[in-house]
Parts: structure tokens; sequence; C-alpha cells
């Protein structure tokens, strides 16, 4: 697990400092309006519109960007798009496993894209449910280490149904069942322990390891898939070594 954890955190930082940003401000947006359109507008009552909300002022989306869409879920401004969520399986180069989210309006339009940029990048593409039986549905709570031992955060959320608590260097990530996810993030929230994120997430049951070229063509797929639009998270079963994404991080 620990490969797949730093590379998401590699992954987050380059989001957060190159051209990507427009692209996550975007994603993030969808999904406020989503969460509204799903639980209502209020966030008080409604902690998948709350955490999201949260998430995008963390990672400054303008409040403007936020209003807008919290306000365009819930109805109370036109202009909210249909959004439907799917779910594409397939391999990317050296058969590592892909689970491939899009939220999109268009579906044809999203599947075509996928399939293209997979193809192109030595991947194919899977039948559905060739690939998700390889994966678990968990819940993680990303939140800033501030100071926090690893083992009083786990006795913290441990009743709550956390399984694990990972170091992710600045920060730990916290793993549950999906079920527990709002028991965890409620659990932190009633202790004041402030959060990044709580989402939904996949996490593969066996690991692929990759050497440096396996890994830059992995990373060239991903690149690929999240300059669509309409994909809103790529997971893989992949694993990269920490000498390799040293080497990674340094291109």
């Amino acid at each position: 697990m620990a490969g797949h954890s730093k590379w998401a955190t590699t992954k987050h930082k380059k989001a957060a400092n190159d051209a990507k940003r427009g692209k996550q401000f975007a994603r993030l947006v969808k999904n406020i309006e989503v969460a509204a359109r799903t639980g209502g507008g209020d966030p008080a009552a409604n902690p998948t519109l709350y955490d999201a909300i949260q998430k995008a002022k963390k990672l400054s989306v303008p409040n403007d960007n936020i209003e807008r869409a919290r306000k365009r879920g819930s109805g109370e401004e036109a202009g909210g798009a249909d959004w439907e969520l799917n779910l594409y399986e397939g391999y990317g180069p050296g058969g590592v496993a892909m689970l491939i989210e899009c939220l999109t309006d268009n579906r044809n339009r999203a599947a075509s894209e996928v399939r293209s940029r997979v193809t192109k990048a030595g991947g194919n593409m899977g039948d559905p449910g060739s690939v998700a039986y390889m994966f678990e549905r968990k819940g993680v709570v990303v939140l800033p280490k501030d100071g926090q031992e690893e083992d009083d955060l786990l006795m913290l959320v441990i009743d709550a149904g956390a399984e694990e608590v990972n170091d992710l260097g600045d920060s730990f990530e916290i793993v549950s069942g999906i079920n527990d996810l709002m028991n965890v993030r409620n659990a932190l929230k009633d202790a004041g322990v402030e959060y990044d994120s709580a989402d939904p997430d996949y996490r593969a049951d066996v690991e692929v390891p990759l050497d440096l070229a396996g890994a830059r063509k992995m990373v060239r797929l991903i690149d690929a898939l999240d300059d669509s639009d309409d994909v809103q998270n790529v997971w893989t079963n992949m694993s990269i070594p920490d000498e390799v994404l040293a080497e990674l991080e340094e291109e």
C-alpha cells in the first residue's frame, strides 16, 4: 500500500504546482455540484457536501466557484449539468490493473476518450468485472500531521472503524471500510482534529511492482487520463519502490 500512497502524494503535489491545477479545480467543483444535488444544498445537513467544500477551499478553489456549484446542484441557480458517474476497467503497460472513474454529461464521449488514451499509451480496456475484483472499496481520510503521533491518532479513530493509519511524510492517511468513512470523519470532528479530505477510494489486494521504465509508462498513461475533463480518478494496483519514485520526482 505504501507505493500507492506515496505516488498519490506525489501526484497531489504535481497537481498543486503545474497546469493541472485548473483540471483539479474543475473536478472539485463537479463534486460539490453532485453532492448538493444528491444530498441537498445545506453543508450542515450534508456531510458529503461539507467535505467537498472544505477540500475545495483547502486547495484554493475560489469561493465564488464553490458557491455557484453548490447553488447549481441544489437547484437554487439554473445551469447544472446532468452528471453521470461511470467506472471503466482496463490494463496498463506491464499488466497493471486500472479502475478509471468518470463524472460526465456525455457517456459516449467519456468512454471514447478513455479508450483512446489507454490504447495510445500501450494499455487495453477490459470488460466489466475483469479488474474490479482485484480492488476493495475503502474510505480514506487524509490529514496534516500537526505534531500528532500515529499511534495516538489510531486510538482516536479505531472504535469508529479505522483499519490502519499510514505515514505519508507531511500527512497521515486513515484507511477504513467504505461504510465506516463517515464514522471516522465524525470521530475526528468531535475531537477537534482538522482533516484535508475524506473520500471513497479503491485499494488493490495484490500490487504489481514496477521498475523505472514501467513506472514511466504508467505515469504517462495516468497523466493522459488526468488530462481528460471527464476523468475524476484513476486507481491502479501498481507499486513503485521508493528509489524509483525518487527518480520520477526528479524528472
